[in-house]
């Protein structure tokens, strides 16, 4: 839907922009993410998208995106998409390598996982700005003592656990993290056959070799029950 109270004839109006200039977040060198919306672009209407970088074993949080779904294009790379279905309460997990889409209804709990260095993805949204609710933020915000209450926990335990986390994460785990990511979800768990990352170079994409070396099914993920990409309930309304 194009933004009808725009005066294209303004001089202020923009056509282009650079998303080198609007960094969302930045881990490191190899961990970043861009956005692009209304703010930065004026005519860009109903939609907007987060540029991804990530190297191996980085993941972009679990969160939902509360007023807009979720379109995760792969560009290059692998990257696995888990997604909550609310309607079934089963955690479906996808793999994606580059031209493959993963598709994430309004408001559903998910997060994405580089399989593979220099991962890329787009995340395309159907809002003029994506608002977004991290994992962090509510395990931060939530008080201990709630936490611990309702679910019958040790409330030290609770605060222990949680007192590391002191701002919300977006890309983890985080810098100088010596416990999490990658030693409790080791490299073994993701064999690299499985993924999309040796597949050929993106000149040599289009080869019709390309097709013969893939190594599993669209949609397959080690470990984890196969589930059939198009086989969730249609969505009735809406990362």
């Amino acid at each position: 839907m194009a933004t009808s109270s725009l005066d294209f004839t303004s001089p202020s109006v923009q056509f282009t922009y650079d998303l080198r200039n609007s960094v969302f977040y930045k881990k490191d060198d190899w961990n970043f993410i861009d956005v692009l919306s209304v703010n930065q672009l004026n005519t860009l209407g109903n939609s907007s998208l987060l540029d991804i970088f990530l190297t191996t074993g980085n993941v972009v949080e679990p969160h939902i995106h509360q007023n807009a779904s979720e379109l995760v294009y792969c560009i290059s790379g692998g990257a696995v998409v888990s997604i909550m279905n609310p309607y079934t309460n089963q955690m479906l997990n996808f793999t994606i390598g580059p031209r493959q889409v993963a598709n994430v209804p309004q408001g559903w709990w998910h997060y994405e996982m580089a399989t593979t260095d220099d991962t890329h993805l787009l995340a395309v949204f159907d809002a003029p700005v994506p608002e977004v609710i991290f994992g962090s933020q509510m395990l931060r915000l939530t008080p201990a003592n709630v936490l611990a209450h309702t679910y019958c926990l040790d409330e030290s335990k609770v605060k222990d656990a949680l007192a590391p986390i002191t701002d919300t994460v977006i890309i983890g785990p985080p810098r100088g993290c010596q416990t999490g990511g990658q030693g409790s979800m080791p490299s073994s768990a993701y064999p690299q056959q499985h993924y999309y990352g040796q597949y050929p170079s993106s000149q040599n994409y289009y080869d019709s070799a390309y097709s013969q070396q893939a190594q599993v099914p669209y949609g397959y993920h080690p470990g984890v029950p196969q589930q059939p990409v198009y086989q969730q309930p249609a969505y009735q309304g809406y990362y």
